[in-house]
């Protein structure tokens, strides 16, 4: 098993490995290398996977929204694997693929709606360190989307920003599942 991470893949391995491995090969055709690295922590992976999955049910944000966030997180964060599984997520269930493709260069594009512009804008202020989220940023998207949306959107960014930099930090690069459903490429920010 060679490993392009900082941290050597392990084999995942148990009854509940097995369950996990079956899950992900239905979900996305294979298992990611980033879960074989995690695995070197069961009880991390295993937890991050149960939150994360949590936050996919949540049901007060906008799908494209959501969507468009998180991905926007982890391009801010740079992380390439969670912006490619997001555009290829986006394709999976049927998302606005023309707007997250979009999302490397959210500001150059003109694909955006207002509201759409705002999340974004939101979610870059949420992933500087310290943060930038000002109140008018939040009074605005309170307004619009409503508070639970908005505590929704918070939560998944923050999520994302947990994941995005654990895999950044680990080496955990993008495993190419875009290109391997023929997507077009993520767009790229101007120099």
């Amino acid at each position: 098993m060679t490993s392009t991470t900082r941290i050597p893949r392990t084999e995942i391995k148990g009854i509940y490995g097995g369950l996990i491995k079956m899950v992900m090969r239905k979900m996305i055709g294979r298992v990611p290398e980033s879960a074989e690295t995690l695995w070197n922590h069961p009880a991390v992976f295993k937890d991050m996977m149960k939150f994360g999955g949590r936050t996919a049910k949540w049901d007060k944000l906008d799908r494209n929204l959501a969507t468009f966030a998180t991905m926007a997180a982890a391009a801010e964060i740079g992380c390439s694997f969670c912006l490619d599984f997001g555009y290829f997520t986006a394709h999976n269930k049927g998302l606005d693929e023309a707007k997250a493709r979009e999302i490397p260069r959210w500001r150059e594009s003109d694909v955006f709606t207002p509201l759409e512009r705002q999340v974004l804008e939101y979610t870059e202020a949420m992933c500087q360190t310290s943060p930038t989220v000002t109140d008018e940023m939040s009074a605005a998207l309170r307004e619009e989307l409503g508070t639970p949306a908005l505590i929704e959107l918070t939560a998944k960014v923050a999520f994302m920003n947990l994941s995005a930099r654990s895999n950044v930090a680990l080496g955990i690069h993008s495993e190419e599942y875009a290109t391997s459903c023929g997507l077009r490429p993520l767009a790229a920010p101007k120099p």
